[in-house]
């Protein structure tokens, strides 16, 4: 299949100019001005739209077990969602479970394989460090995995201790891996969840309240620290207090290889959200905060202190007793109401990789915070780049995957469920106005959305596998 798209503006995080992009069946071959048109190609007039390299999420989970149900977006569902707004690439974790770490891959891959409707990879969680996980660690470049996430919190069940962390940080850097963090203080959280419980604090703001900003700050700071001991990368993961920005700023002055993550819910959302009548919306790990960690962390991002946009997409049901129509059938999936009477039994996890582009886009770009060319960089490029997968995605280029997407910057709408194709009830930005938007949307060169049109099918996304040894940015 042959293709052009012709006369758009073409945006990438580097530079914006007018030209044609050429594409032979999965792959760019050619981009400029004027570009002779071979025949039998299929023309695609982009005059008045924007041609950009298909987004990057650096951090989904899909169909993901958690209490006592599942995230309801699972790995067609969830990479749907992305495409609808512009998202052909998404990066899932695979959990630590028993058995060997390629024991949990191949359990993982069985989930997604067939489901999968855009192109993927996994980080691997390191949960727990024994002598076997050690010896496998440096094996999984084989398997296309060359990042690691280790959590500071969570105690018990994924928390590694320091020692650990260290360890895991050492053999990243023995392999050209990327250590990524889930910063908080596991210790503090559990002795103020105890105390809320005993003290019958159980509505949903007691799940900010038992997470204090200053457990993240000082867990950004220690595997900074941990991270400048072993000489080696640390990626932060979706960042949610200024102070933790500022520890991010403080280790990167100080030559550490410290970079950061965050995501549109900390930008925009505060505790106050959690405080509403429906605020089991907003629970996720790490919550929200303060107005001035919304402006602290966009700051972040204007100055480049962090380097990329995720989403941690994990969706739930807000009332899961309740159906919803999908693709013409019935679904209901236990939620959010499973924690009604009890904070701590909401499952953490917001819908949000099919809303990261749009909401960025008009309240980034459309309000000056962004130029287009940062936008592409913190959505595609740069997640590319520092994961190891760069220039075959996150570009537009010859050689590249033809990953494209049309944006129309002049479309206008009230978003909300009735956009987002996210498999549950709710979207956190409903009514929201948005100019800018996905028109038509390519992975490897096949039209999956065409406006409201869906063209693709489970299955048709390839697994990637990634090359260690990545920049950081």
């Amino acid at each position: 299949m042959t293709l052009v798209i012709k006369s758009g503006k073409i945006v990438t995080a580097a530079e914006t100019f007018h030209g044609d992009i050429l594409v032979e069946g999965e792959k760019i071959v050619q981009i400029g001005a004027n570009l002779k048109i071979p025949e039998n190609a299929e023309v695609i007039n982009a005059e008045g739209k924007l041609v950009m390299p298909g987004g990057v999420d650096p951090h989904v989970h899909l169909n993901l077990p958690m209490f006592d149900t599942v995230s309801s977006d699972d790995h067609y569902t969830g990479h749907k969602a992305a495409a609808f707004g512009g998202t052909t690439t998404a990066l899932d974790f695979v959990p630590h479970w028993e058995g060997s770490l390629r024991d949990n891959i191949d359990r993982w891959h069985e989930r997604a394989d067939d489901l999968a409707a855009i192109d993927f990879s996994f980080h691997m969680n390191i949960e727990r460090l024994n002598p076997e996980v050690r010896a496998e660690m440096p094996k999984l470049v084989k398997e296309g995995i060359t990042s690691f996430k280790v959590f500071t919190a969570y105690n018990g069940r994924m928390r590694l201790q320091d020692g650990d962390i260290f360890e895991t940080l050492r053999i990243a850097k023995e392999n050209g891996y990327l250590t990524m963090v889930h910063a908080e203080n596991g210790d503090v959280i559990d002795i103020l969840v105890a105390e809320a419980l005993a003290a019958g604090h159980l509505t949903p703001e007691w799940h900010a309240l038992t997470r204090p900003s200053w457990s993240a700050v000082e867990a950004v700071l220690r595997s900074s620290a941990l991270a400048g001991m072993a000489d080696t990368p640390l990626y932060v993961v979706h960042m949610n207090t200024g102070g933790g920005v500022d520890q991010v700023q403080y280790a990167r002055e100080q030559g550490l290889k410290v970079m950061g993550e965050t995501c549109p819910q900390y930008l925009f959302f505060t505790i106050d959200d959690i405080r509403r009548s429906d605020g089991a919306k907003w629970i996720c790990s790490p919550p929200m905060r303060t107005v001035a960690d919304n402006q602290r962390l966009w700051k972040g991002l204007m100055e480049g202190t962090l380097q990329t946009m995720g989403t941690d997409h994990c969706a739930f049901f807000y009332d899961g007793t309740q159906p919803i129509v999908y693709e013409g059938k019935k679904i209901a999936i236990p939620g959010k109401e499973l924690g009604k009477d009890d904070f701590t039994k909401i499952p953490n996890g917001l819908p949000g990789i099919g809303d990261r582009m749009p909401i960025l886009w008009t309240y980034g770009v459309g309000s000056g915070k962004i130029s287009e060319n940062e936008f592409v960089a913190l959505c595609s490029t740069n997640p590319a780049k520092i994961f190891g997968m760069y220039p075959q995605k996150g570009s537009l280029m010859p050689g590249a995957d033809a990953d494209i997407v049309l944006w129309d910057p002049e479309r206008e709408l009230d978003y909300g469920v009735a956009y987002a194709k996210h498999r549950t009830d709710y979207n956190l930005y409903e009514g929201w106005k948005l100019k800018g938007y996905p028109e038509k949307v390519f992975l490897r060169g096949n039209l999956i959305v065409d406006g409201e049109q869906w063209s693709g099918r489970p299955g048709m996304g390839k697994f990637l596998h990634r090359n260690p040894d990545a920049p950081v940015l």
